[in-house]
């Protein structure tokens, strides 16, 4: 029975979480992958990377009303700063549940517009 390439599930997982943030693209670029594929070969885990797209996502979200609008977001690096931060300074086992509530509370409060807020937290 063949597996699947250990390479190729992560960059799937990788790029699955990035477009269900809200802000992202609704398609994935090839400079995404190529970054997911390099987030594989340094050995990021995968927890550290869904942390790291759940908190960047919901400090966006969390802005001050009267803040100016922010663009979507267009690439995975965007999110590069948060993943080296949670390397620095790793976040504990279960921030992750806290922080999917906390970005599914701030989608429902925030205005609809005309972004992307989907959100897949049933993890």
């Amino acid at each position: 029975m063949n597996h699947p390439d250990p390479a190729v599930s992560y960059v799937a997982s990788v790029v699955t979480l990035y477009l269900e943030m809200p802000d992202t693209p609704i398609r994935v670029s090839a400079s995404d992958q190529w970054l997911a594929r390099h987030f594989h070969q340094d050995g990021l885990p995968l927890e550290t990377i869904e942390t790291a797209l759940l908190l960047g996502s919901l400090r966006r979200l969390i802005r001050p009303a009267d803040a100016p609008r922010l663009t979507p977001i267009r690439s995975l690096a965007y999110f590069r700063p948060v993943i080296e931060e949670l390397q620095d300074n790793p976040a504990p086992a279960n921030y992750r549940d806290y922080l999917r509530l906390k970005l599914r509370q701030a989608i429902k409060a925030g205005p609809a517009g005309d972004q992307k807020t989907t959100f897949s937290g049933e993890r």
